[in-house]
């Protein structure tokens, strides 16, 4: 029988493109009421890879917390960017298909980081890949590794939807922005890396909607943003398109969803729930969230306003929010996520993470303040 480790996160690290690409550019084909109904004023812009921007915030959580990556044991790699099989295959050569793996990314940041005993894994599940990562974390992945105190995991997200978007499309082109990510889950027994919240829940799913909001199409002679502030045309770009309007109804609603299961499972009353962190995935939809929220009991504090800068970053989205407020929050801390499915397929993903704050975080916190 597998024996469950107790988990929690101990630190997170952040790699932001330097590139940010404000509003201006889009001119006439953004929306009047855009920056309002979303909270964007700009996104970053990568120039590299996913693997390049992965390992960049390996390296960063090296430098900021000294972690030996001799003691990592295994290494989660979330690619929300990468074009799925079914779509891959119908588009690219062979040799391009290959390189839309995640699998393949997880290999290769493990490699260029020497850790070659280290177990990979790589995953998509577009917005939902943080949720989805720690549930196979922490559901799979370290109960067969059998952690020792001091050894842990890391999750990376590696997002850069700027390669497949269509930024001359009114409805999509100015939502997301590039960002990576860095989390590393330890035992909550660790004394190295002493953990500040312990994961209590995990999880990620598909449920059916009534019809499609996602999918990818070739888009001829789309204008992409250059560093210099000018445009560059790409004669055929494959692109993602979505349903904006049906994404906004069905993403709050997930996300509450998600919230509810959470606590049924972990036998908690939403009244016990401090902080709410949703999936950034834009002002207007945080807000309708944390109305759904209230049909199942939860008033805690949810986090809004932090896609400002940075646009909409899929899966970074809530290790960026749990970064960015990270000594603010205290208590029981609910992370929901909402994306969507499979292309062309009636379907949404839904996901959530329930944490609570450790007493080393508590004192962490009180010195920080």
């Amino acid at each position: 029988m597998v024996t469950r480790t107790p988990l929690g996160i101990s630190a997170i690290a952040i790699h932001q493109p330097p590139w940010e690409l404000a509003n201006e550019w889009f001119g006439d084909t953004m929306p009047r009421k855009f920056a309002h109904h979303t909270g964007i004023e700009a996104r970053g812009i990568s120039l590299e890879d996913e693997a390049t921007m992965g390992l960049r915030a390996v390296r960063r959580l090296q430098r900021e917390t000294g972690c030996n990556l001799a003691d990592c044991r295994g290494l989660v790699f979330v690619s929300p960017a990468s074009i799925p099989p079914s779509v891959a295959h119908r588009h690219l050569d062979p040799a391009s298909v290959a390189r839309e793996r995640p699998s393949a990314s997880a290999r290769l940041v493990a490699r260029a980081l020497g850790m070659h005993r280290c177990r990979t894994v790589g995953i998509n599940w577009f917005c939902c890949g943080y949720s989805r990562a720690l549930s196979l974390v922490s559901r799979r992945l370290a109960p067969r590794l059998g952690l020792r105190r001091d050894e842990f995991l890391l999750v990376v997200v590696a997002t850069r939807i700027s390669r497949i978007t269509d930024f001359g499309c009114r409805q999509t082109g100015g939502l997301f922005g590039d960002m990576a990510s860095a989390t590393l889950v330890a035992p909550t027994a660790s004394q190295r890396h002493p953990v500040h919240f312990e994961i209590l829940y995990a999880a990620a799913e598909k449920q059916p909607v009534d019809r499609p909001a996602f999918d990818f199409h070739v888009a001829p002679r789309v204008g992409i943003p250059a560093p210099d502030g000018g445009t560059v045309f790409a004669a055929d770009r494959l692109v993602y398109s979505l349903d904006g309007m049906a994404i906004a109804e069905i993403a709050p609603r997930a996300m509450a969803a998600a919230v509810g299961k959470a606590l049924v499972a972990g036998k908690r009353p939403g009244s016990e729930v401090n902080f709410v962190v949703p999936h950034q995935a834009g002002a207007g939809i945080v807000r309708f969230t944390g109305m759904k929220l209230e049909e199942h009991g939860v008033g805690g504090e949810v986090i809004n306003g932090l896609t400002r800068r940075t646009g909409n970053v899929s899966a970074c989205s809530i290790p960026h929010a749990l970064r960015e407020t990270w000594d603010r929050l205290t208590g029981l801390v609910a992370c929901p996520s909402a994306a969507v499915g499979s292309p062309g397929k009636p379907e949404v993903l839904e996901g959530c993470i329930l944490l609570e704050s450790t007493p080393h975080h508590t004192r962490h916190a009180k010195l920080a303040a």
